[in-house]
């Protein structure tokens, strides 16, 4: 029998794929199967029209109010893995509850919106657009009342940072005109080859609809984004590749690292809030700080106010939060994980 994702099937099919949920001991109230299709599906893909963390959703933003929404919060493959659900013999605990609803482990590719109250108006600039992009806006962008995009700054080339670019293109063909991109220079070069017809459209098909995108090369210094000074926070993501953090404001973003040089911090000082890459509970890779090293950062840059992203299946949600909230008792340090959908507010 083959069974064709996204295609109706007839009862018996669905017998025999109920049967298969039982064999790998998926949680029945996650993912059950009826006549009607995944109910778990069906959650994700409902518009949940209520706040995640307070506020108003899609209200205007009043002056001097920005905002900060979590569009991802995870690694390149996502929180859950398929390999750990479809597992017969090791039950992954993160993974089984990030496969419920709602479940605050459930974490895609890292990213944030910020959604900037300048003069001219509430502006949308994206940081970064990875390959569940599209999944992470089908999820929020009803949700908070977003519709276009003003811009989109990108951190690095790696796939959950531009994989989504090509999705852009149900804003360029349905919302607005185009949607500008701000890349260094060695990204863009990637993005020649992985991307080549979003930057050279002379190759596209007479009639085909692609992304209709304008690249920007942004150098190593402040430069401004819909009326939004933006500070480059150069850093190492792994040996030898130059990844990029942003400030805009009192807010410190950096998502991919696994070094900070020496002539970045000066651009830290004085953070108030900072976003932060912790991918695992115990140490960091090659490419990536765990949360040790990240708790080593924090108490150096000394925030007011720490946001770890990037975490992978062997982080907890709840557990590290526990955590860390006896070190802040401790040590008075004010650190927590995110999560998608995460709002906060912000003065930028």
């Amino acid at each position: 029998m083959v069974l064709f994702v996204g295609t109706t099937l007839p009862p018996t099919s669905m017998a025999c794929l109920a049967a298969l949920t039982t064999r790998v001991h998926l949680p029945i109230s996650s993912f059950s199967i009826t006549r009607r299709g995944f109910s778990a599906f069906r959650q994700i893909a409902r518009p949940r029209l209520q706040s995640v963390s307070g506020g108003d959703i899609g209200q205007p933003l009043s002056a001097n109010e920005s905002e900060i929404i979590f569009t991802g919060s995870g690694t390149s493959e996502g929180i859950p893995r398929v390999s750990c659900l479809t597992d017969p013999v090791k039950k992954c605990p993160v993974c089984f509850k990030a496969a419920e609803p709602g479940n605050k482990n459930r974490r895609l590719n890292t990213g944030i919106l910020v959604r900037y109250a300048g003069p001219s108006g509430t502006r949308n600039i994206l940081i970064d657009v990875g390959k569940f992009f599209y999944h992470s806006a089908l999820q929020w962008f009803p949700t908070f009342g977003i519709r276009t995009i003003d811009a989109v700054i990108i951190t690095h080339s790696h796939a959950d940072a531009i994989g989504g670019l090509d999705d852009l293109r149900d804003w360029t063909n349905n919302v607005q005109p185009s949607i500008p991109i701000y890349v260094a220079q060695r990204d863009f070069e990637v993005m020649k080859k992985t991307h080549y017809y979003l930057v050279d459209t002379s190759v596209i098909a007479p009639g085909a609809a692609v992304s209709d995108l304008q690249f920007n090369i942004i150098p190593e210094e402040p430069f401004v984004v819909s009326g939004l000074k933006v500070t480059p926070l150069p850093v190492w993501h792994g040996r030898g590749y130059r990844s990029l953090g942003f400030r805009f404001g009192n807010v410190c973003y950096i998502s991919d690292v696994s070094e900070i040089p020496e002539e970045t911090y000066p651009l830290l000082k004085d953070c108030e809030i900072l976003i932060m890459d912790a991918l695992r509970p115990d140490r960091s890779s090659s490419t990536h700080f765990g949360l040790p090293r990240a708790l080593e950062e924090v108490r150096k840059i000394q925030p007011k106010r720490t946001l770890f992203t990037g975490m992978m299946h062997l982080m907890d949600h709840d557990e590290v939060n526990g955590y860390l909230l006896k070190l802040k008792e401790s040590e008075g340090v004010d650190a927590q994980l995110s999560y998608d959908g995460l709002r906060i507010s912000v003065t930028l």
